[in-house]
């Protein structure tokens, strides 16, 4: 169902913004499940956000055992890797992971991310920590809607 649904969303003519969240206690195996099945699709979505699980108290998931820093890292080089074209953003859960691990995701192909606290339920780093972080990365941001790729 939800696979026919991106394909109505883009036969209604708009982009496909389409990701998931690791972390959740899911294998190795289901996240490259997750990445395989995006690259797939004919076209594979525009923009690919990867969250990372944050733990909300009284959820679910609380407690859950956090995804390997290194294994986000791989995740995000595995859907460069695989979707050369699209925007793979870091999305929820950029402040667990540190300006450390956010520049490696960088490194390893990610080229967008979402900006500020206006998007998700969780808290993202503020605009001057973003900004203070890719002065220190040599990167510069795009305008909004520049869909240019590296």
């Amino acid at each position: 169902d939800r696979l026919e649904t991106l394909d109505r969303v883009r036969v209604a003519g708009m982009r496909v913004c389409c990701g998931g969240i690791v972390g959740m206690g899911e294998t190795p195996a289901e996240r490259a499940g997750l990445i395989a099945q995006l690259a797939n699709l004919d076209p594979y979505p525009e923009s690919v956000p990867i969250n990372n699980l944050v733990q909300v108290e009284g959820t679910p998931l609380h407690g859950t055992e956090p995804i390997d820093p290194f294994e986000f890292v791989r995740t995000v080089a595995v859907a460069r890797i695989t979707m050369p074209r699209a925007m793979v953003r870091l999305s929820a859960g950029r402040r667990e992971l540190g300006d450390a691990i956010q520049a490696l995701c960088f490194f390893a192909g990610a080229n967008s991310i979402f900006y500020g606290d206006k998007l998700l339920t969780t808290g993202n780093p503020d605009v001057e920590a973003d900004q203070a972080l890719f002065r220190r990365l040599g990167l510069m941001a795009l305008e909004a809607g520049d869909r240019t790729t590296a």
